[in-house]
């Protein structure tokens, strides 16, 4: 399409200057034969714009080239950056169109300089126009980069407030959660040394290595521990799935895990957005579904992780829509922040299903 319009605008352009030249009066037998042929080498000046000029110059002389010249100056003012530069091609056209008057006719001086003014107003107009159009287009071009660059910038500044925001409120979080937590760790650990009861020393241990852990995930999450010191565990699905799923089966749910990886060497990254799905999906069905079946399903697939929990329907399940979902929108951000997929949503039967989907290897971070 772009081609078709083209070859359409350069025959226009020939044919209207051919035909605007032809109209005129010839001064030597050579005058039409050397305008049409400046015509027909116009779109020389789409390869370079002094070709099409050089083209023209024996029909100046002739006095029938300048349709031709016309539009081969405009180009040359066009995309012509130098102004000095543009001045000297100038000089060809006006040679050209002024020689032969001057050689043919005996004028006076005064004669000469409005011929030799004539001439020059003719080719400066059209040259000039062509610089105004040219400095107005990459005006405007300098003006949309700006504009882009612009946006850029705000969108980074806004990106480095929002991240400075997190930070804050992760060390906020961390000051107040973790203090709290150190507290119950504490505090079951003198539990535990106290109490000459069997079962409540080892249900305060349970409690002690519970905080420890949870404060060691909000470090985690809060990136306070480097990825080096948290990758002995946190690439290790299988056995934080299965001590995840024991807790919540002595909690009272009833859960299936089925594990039918090909390999449990995984990028801590991946462990991590794993687990998750994992553990949300369970506070998730012990929540809004009690007392139904949860079926956890860990697996590969050509080097790739999957996995999806399943819980039936249950006949005290609560009606959670409309009530936010940020679980499942973490979720969503964590999953896709490491290069992988989740599904979720109900079942015909009334169940509820989350299904997530991993890469060999994990998204590199922007």
């Amino acid at each position: 399409m772009r081609w078709a319009r083209f070859v359409g605008t350069e025959l226009l352009a020939v044919a209207l200057t051919a035909v605007v030249a032809v109209l005129g009066e010839p001064a030597f037998a050579w005058s039409v034969p050397a305008a049409l042929v400046g015509c027909a080498l116009l779109p020389l000046r789409h390869v370079w714009p002094p070709l099409a000029l050089l083209g023209v110059l024996a029909g100046l002389a002739g006095g029938l080239g300048w349709p031709p010249a016309l539009v081969a100056l405009y180009r040359l003012g066009r995309h012509g950056r130098s102004v000095p530069r543009v001045l000297l091609w100038l000089v060809l056209p006006v040679v050209a169109a002024v020689a032969p008057v001057f050689a043919t006719q005996d004028l006076r001086w005064n004669q000469g300089v409005l011929v030799v003014g004539y001439v020059v107003v003719n080719a400066a107009a059209a040259t000039v126009v062509g610089m105004l159009v040219g400095t107005r287009a990459r005006l405007v071009e300098s003006a949309t980069e700006l504009a882009r660059v612009r946006d850029s910038a705000l969108a980074a500044r806004a990106d480095a407030a929002r991240a400075e925001e997190r930070a804050r409120i992760g060390r906020e979080i961390h000051d107040a959660v973790g203090h709290h937590i150190t507290l119950i760790a504490v505090g079951a650990a003198a539990l535990a040394a106290s109490t000459r009861e069997e079962g409540t020393r080892r249900a305060a241990d349970e409690l002690r290595a519970l905080a420890k852990r949870s404060l060691g995930e909000v470090r985690t999450a809060l990136g306070l521990v480097s990825s080096t010191a948290g990758a002995g565990t946190a690439g290790a699905v299988v056995s934080d799935v299965d001590a995840l799923v024991a807790q919540w089966r002595e909690a009272g749910l009833a859960v299936e895990l089925v594990d039918a990886r090909r390999t449990t060497d995984l990028p801590p990254a991946l462990g991590r957005a794993a687990y998750r799905v994992v553990q949300e999906s369970l506070t998730n069905a012990a929540r809004h579904a009690p007392g139904s079946e949860v079926r956890v399903e860990i697996g590969s697939v050509a080097g790739s992780l999957s996995v999806r929990v399943d819980n039936t329907a249950s006949a005290e399940a609560r009606d959670v829509v409309g009530r936010g979902g940020a679980g499942l929108t973490g979720l969503t951000e964590r999953v896709g922040a490491v290069g992988g997929r989740i599904t979720a949503g109900p079942r015909p039967d009334g169940g509820f299903t989350v299904e997530a989907w991993f890469p060999p290897q994990p998204a590199p971070v922007a």
